[in-house]
């Protein structure tokens, strides 16, 4: 049986479950470097000086019990103090290591620069696969570990990914982002698909862990309906959540706040959701280099929320876990 593709929804036989039945969650991390956000996309713009703050946010989660999982794009893994920073906790099993393929700033260069290609599954077969295997090996080479999970940056899969990833031996994916549609940037559309966990073959090879992102609010169950329908009028969506009618929570500090956050934990584990997955970008952690941490103040804040997040999680009995422990844990 061929692997299936990332951009179709998966069939219900294929979720996946913990054998002991206990939920858990991943932090993972766009470990990336800094850019406008509100410029075109550029190979050149861009730097990487908020990598020193990873030290601080690795302090954090060990002493929080959590082992974060670094996705790392090509000038993070060609950083030599994300090295420096990084090496040691990966050796010693207290973080973990994936790929990021942020197509734009990732050689070989031989695409232009548009927001269509800035999504890598829409790259050539042979293209894909060149800037993905690049990526690997370096990482591989510059932390010594070899990655076993991918996320495309921009959440950016595509009809080849899948058959990709299994050729690297790449074992975990999580660039599908449910009930969020990028397609009018030229990017895959996520509306329909399940925030549990999946197996994208028969074989078992390739296992799927979503970003989590729920509906909350009296309409959530026709969320996927009505949601999509309000996308020329997003003061519609603005409304509807003040009524508490309908809300769209992703579990990511940025931009959501803890008490929207418990709300979207809440509403997965309520719809019997496994695994929670919160995602965030690197470039967080130095005020300034991205919309949602503008100032030390901003920078407090999101620390605050991971701190209020998960102590709710280990109150609603919620294991952190790693990309190690889901695949021991998982049933075949």
């Amino acid at each position: 049986m061929p692997m299936r593709s990332l951009l179709d929804p998966p069939p219900v036989s294929s979720h996946a479950r913990f054998r002991d039945r206990i939920p858990r969650c991943l932090l993972t991390v766009d470990t990336e470097e800094e850019f406008d956000w509100n410029k075109p996309l550029s190979r050149d713009t861009h730097g990487v000086d908020h990598v020193g703050r990873l030290s601080k946010f690795q302090e954090f989660c060990e002493r929080q019990g959590i082992v974060p999982i670094y996705l790392v794009d090509w000038p993070i893994a060609n950083s030599k103090l994300a090295r420096e920073i990084l090496c040691a906790p990966l050796a010693d099993g207290r973080a973990e290591i994936g790929v990021q393929l942020h197509p734009w700033v990732n050689p070989p260069y031989d695409e232009d620069v548009t927001q269509t290609n800035s999504f890598a599954g829409n790259l050539p077969r042979e293209l894909e696969r060149a800037k993905l295997t690049k990526l690997r090996d370096a990482i591989e080479d510059n932390f010594g570990i070899a990655p076993l999970i991918y996320r495309a940056g921009r959440y950016g899969a595509g009809a080849n990914t899948a058959e990709l990833l299994a050729e690297q031996g790449i074992a975990v994916d999580s660039s599908v982002r449910p009930k969020f549609d990028y397609s009018s940037a030229g990017g895959p559309d996520y509306r329909g698909f399940p925030i549990h966990p999946y197996w994208v073959d028969d074989e078992h090879t390739l296992l799927e862990l979503p970003l989590t992102s729920t509906f909350w609010g009296m309409l959530r169950h026709q969320g996927d309906f009505i949601y999509p329908r309000l996308w020329r009028m997003p003061s519609m969506r603005g409304v509807l959540s003040k009524l508490g009618m309908l809300e769209r929570v992703p579990l990511t500090p940025e931009g959501v706040s803890v008490e929207e956050a418990i709300r979207g934990i809440d509403m997965a584990l309520d719809d019997g959701a496994p695994l929670l997955v919160f995602s965030f970008h690197s470039p967080s952690l130095r005020p300034g280099d991205t919309p949602y941490v503008r100032t030390e103040n901003d920078l407090d804040n999101l620390y605050d929320w991971w701190r209020r997040v998960l102590a709710y999680l280990r109150q609603r009995g919620v294991k952190s876990s790693s990309v190690k422990d889901v695949m021991l844990s998982i049933e075949r």
